[in-house]
């Protein structure tokens, strides 16, 4: 009997919940893994290997920092705001959380934030059945416009440039983000060298 054809071929990461939902005992997720249908990546989730989709290293996200939101420059990467590549994925997280399990294949850089700056801008996006959790574009502009002295000032014009130049901007939105995150007056000097 086949056991992986109750997997999804467009599902990268399953949560043990999700399996066992699926009709799969421990034993036969024991079995998967030996197999190499799964690889295991922490207590409680999975890779799938029969995947056929295009691999994104934020669906290992939820995975890994179950609250997490992709932020930052990695935000920025995301929206092609910027052309800097970053070395590890920024991952805001509530203050105080521990995180456990740091994956092998890419690294983390976790920013913790406050519940008011964690709960602004949040966007679920759900590429098939995979997701992931990102701040909005004019969300992670004005995070950046706070960071910006951990960032470089260099790569903040950037963002701020490039996101002037989209048709789609949103500046009062951006406007209520900066003043909610306290960068306001900031944001509004960048804007007069700019424009």
């Amino acid at each position: 009997m086949d056991m992986t054809r109750s997997l999804s071929k467009t599902k990268q990461i399953y949560s043990m919940e999700e399996l066992k939902a699926l009709g799969f005992s421990y034993y036969q997720i024991n079995k998967m893994v030996e197999n190499k249908s799964l690889s295991r990546l922490n207590k409680s989730f999975y890779e799938n290997l029969t995947f056929t989709g295009d691999s994104n290293d934020f669906y290992f996200i939820p995975a890994f920092v179950p609250d997490g939101i992709i932020c930052l420059m990695s935000a920025a990467v995301y929206y092609n705001l910027s052309t800097f590549r970053p070395s590890a994925i920024d991952v805001a997280v509530p203050a105080k959380k521990k995180i456990t399990t740091q994956p092998e294949f890419f690294d983390l850089s976790l920013h913790y934030f406050s519940e008011e700056k964690l709960n602004l801008g949040v966007k679920l996006i759900t590429e098939g059945q995979n997701s992931f959790k990102i701040f909005d574009i004019e969300k992670t502009v004005a995070d950046i416009i706070c960071a910006r002295n951990k960032i470089g000032i260099e790569e903040t014009k950037e963002v701020l440039v490039n996101y002037l130049s989209r048709s789609t901007k949103n500046i009062n939105a951006l406007y209520r983000y900066a003043e909610k995150l306290k960068c306001l007056k900031t944001l509004k000097l960048y804007l007069e060298v700019l424009i």
